[in-house]
């Protein structure tokens, strides 16, 4: 029998993929999808995915639109900002490997839609 505390993957990470039809800003103007498409090909290449390990999710709007593109991990709920490649791989390095927050890419927590 499993703990109640006990979690299937020991990380999630949510990509925001949204893209709003309105002209709105939204984390799919910033590439989102390509971040999201290197992140899972980062994990997996490093061996991080499945059961017990790491799950990268797409997700719709998280309601951080004003801080996008932006990216959360769970059970932390440690929120991201990212720029470019190189910052998913600094937060696939760091946190999801390693379990240390990147403090320089942390989404700053007044910034929301």
């Amino acid at each position: 029998m499993t703990q109640p505390n006990s979690s299937y993957y020991e990380r999630h990470i949510f990509f925001c993929l949204n893209k709003r039809e309105n002209g709105e800003a939204c984390c799919a103007d910033h590439n989102a999808q390509e971040a999201f498409d290197h992140c899972k090909s980062r994990v997996k290449s490093q061996g991080l995915s499945g059961p017990g390990k790491v799950r990268v999710n797409k997700a719709g709007c998280l309601d951080r639109c004003a801080a996008g593109p932006v990216a959360v991990i769970y059970p932390e709920a440690v929120w991201y900002s990212y720029v470019d490649k190189n910052d998913i791989d600094e937060i696939v390095e760091s946190h999801l490997k390693n379990g240390r927050v990147v403090e320089r890419l942390l989404t700053p927590p007044h910034l929301g839609r």
